[in-house]
């Protein structure tokens, strides 16, 4: 439930930056267009522009990413304002604590490299632009666990939890949402969800594009730090997660935290890096980088629930295509008088959730060919699907933030967490294989995958 204190002003740091461009001034349009940015909105960059030329970036972000609203974008460029200054430099906050006038509440978006988190959180302090306030922070959280706890040291040395909003936009997205209510509003799943009926549970996300010029930023992540450590993780809590013991916001969060204690610490010989073939061709990558563009990661879930169950996923870029699902496979029946459908074994029941780029729920089962013998075969029916997201992913965490709603946030127990599920593997602590663009991977990935009954790749229609 949202904070009944609505945020007065929106100050977002690095507003000439690439996230700004293709994030936050499209998600800021949408909220005009639907009533939502009734207040100052104030970027704060070192560029040497003027704030003609951040309104003609803005307008050249929207007519870019998703088309301009003419009308929409007058009422953002209205309440558009413009500080250029370094973040070292005091002069910059005591310029924006004049900006912001008589607003008492705002919420400052780190649209920016971590790096620069102390230092811009140290500033609003000094300045006095924290006071009454919230922060809202992009990922990664940290490079690593103790970097992550340390972030979280100096965000709550200035800012309670309850303002720090750190964005995992996948916790946005309509589809988790989807899976979420699926699951705990149908009696349908949950005599099944348990060790007792599911056989496994495997995640892609694979993407058929490089890292399309981001060769320096990925040098710093990899596969496991970019999305694996956050977006692939929260799927995992958002499927195995016990049922809230509440409706109320902090409820769902520590039902999430929950899950994601009892993942045990990633074993090195329980992941497989990969890396494909011209990936130091890329502008900014080192030629004897060893950064994985691919990783597959097998899971232990610590809880009587999922006992035994295999999670395997996996994460990469030039895939053969590009899509985000989770397929939770269930057991075969203990008895059948079917057995000797030769196919009965090929292709189990399960429930598909996909998560990019539609949304889709999905049960595959079993119905008998037409005809005199007792043969099947393979049926799925799609219970729902949805081509695009009614609101996108930046627009409702923006808008939840400026409400002071953190539903959609990931709490510092919950970073902490994941940190601690990967933060023996991050690095080049395992060996690197190479593999070629529009394949699955390396081939020593497949072993990962035998106990879970190999792997289906998604299909694409």
């Amino acid at each position: 439930m949202a904070s009944t204190l609505q945020s007065d002003a929106l100050v977002f740091f690095g507003a000439t930056g690439d996230l700004a461009y293709k994030m936050v001034f499209p998600a800021l349009q949408r909220l005009a267009k639907h009533g939502r940015l009734d207040m100052p909105v104030i970027g704060v960059a070192k560029a040497g522009w003027s704030l003609e030329q951040l309104v003609a970036r803005a307008r050249d972000s929207v007519q870019e990413h998703g088309g301009i609203d003419e009308a929409a974008f007058a009422e953002l460029s209205s309440r558009l304002a413009y500080i250029d200054g370094d973040y070292a430099d005091p002069d910059t906050f005591a310029r924006l604590r004049k900006a912001l006038g008589a607003a008492s509440h705002p919420l400052h978006y780190l649209a920016i490299p971590p790096t620069l988190f102390p230092l811009v959180v140290k500033e609003l302090d000094r300045s006095g632009c924290a006071k009454g306030s919230r922060v809202v922070v992009e990922k990664p959280f940290g490079h690593d666990r103790a970097s992550a706890r340390k972030l979280n040291e100096t965000l709550l040395g200035v800012f309670p939890e309850k303002a720090v909003f750190r964005i995992d936009h996948f916790l946005g997205k309509e589809a988790d949402q989807g899976i979420l209510y699926f699951r705990f509003a149908n009696s349908l799943l949950e005599p099944l969800w348990d060790h007792n009926r599911v056989a496994s549970v495997r995640i892609t996300m694979a993407e058929s594009f490089g890292v399309k010029g981001r060769g320096p930023l990925y040098e710093q992540t990899g596969a496991i730090r970019d999305v694996v450590q956050n977006h692939l993780l929260q799927v995992v809590a958002t499927l195995a997660m016990e049922p809230p013991a509440g409706h109320d916001v902090e409820s769902l969060r520590d039902a999430r935290s929950a899950l994601l204690e009892r993942i045990a610490p990633v074993r090195p010989e329980d992941v497989v890096r990969g890396q494909f073939v011209g990936y130091h061709e890329e502008p900014g990558v080192a030629p004897t980088s060893r950064v994985e563009t691919f990783a597959a990661l097998r899971l232990r879930i610590d809880t009587p629930r999922w006992k035994g169950v295999p999670f395997v996923i996996r994460a990469g870029k030039c895939l053969p295509v590009t899509c985000t699902e989770a397929l939770v496979e269930l057991k075969p029946p203990g008895s059948t008088p079917f057995t000797s459908d030769a196919e009965a074994g090929s292709l189990g029941n399960y429930a598909r959730f996909r998560v990019d780029p539609t949304f889709q729920i999905a049960l595959g089962v079993r119905t008998k060919v037409p005809g005199e013998s007792m043969h099947g075969h393979h049926v799925e029916m799609l219970a729902s699907e949805r081509e695009a997201e009614t609101m996108s992913p930046y627009e409702r965490l923006l808008g939840d933030a400026l409400a002071g709603d953190a539903t959609l946030f990931a709490r510092e127990d919950a970073v902490e967490a994941e940190w601690r599920v990967v933060d023996g593997i991050v690095g080049d602590v395992t060996p690197i294989h190479a593999y070629q663009p529009g394949t699955w991977g390396p081939r020593q990935a497949d072993a990962l995958y035998a106990h879970a009954g190999g792997w289906r790749p998604p299909v694409m229609t």
